[in-house]
């Protein structure tokens, strides 16, 4: 994981979503989270928004499966990061 990046990301905007398509509970992206919340915090003026996959087992339909994923979400995420 490239620390400084991260830092330098976070510093110049303020604000972070972290996308990943694997579920929301238990994935990288809480990890990454915690890390730019105990190394970054003073640089935040909002809180870290998560998009990740719905915490269920994947469906094999494929009107659920698009429900499921992280990018079904991402927009509606984004929108409140922005108008934090």
């Amino acid at each position: 994981m490239d620390e400084d990046a991260i830092r330098e990301v976070v510093k110049a905007t303020g604000k972070v979503c972290i996308l990943h398509e694997d579920n929301l509970t238990g994935g990288i992206g809480g990890e990454i989270s915690a890390w730019i919340s105990e190394h970054c915090f003073a640089y935040l003026d909002a809180p870290i928004m998560r998009c990740a996959s719905l915490d269920t087992p994947i469906p094999f339909n494929l009107a659920l499966e698009k429900q499921y994923l992280a990018n079904s979400r991402l927009e509606e995420t984004m929108q409140k990061l922005l108008e934090y």
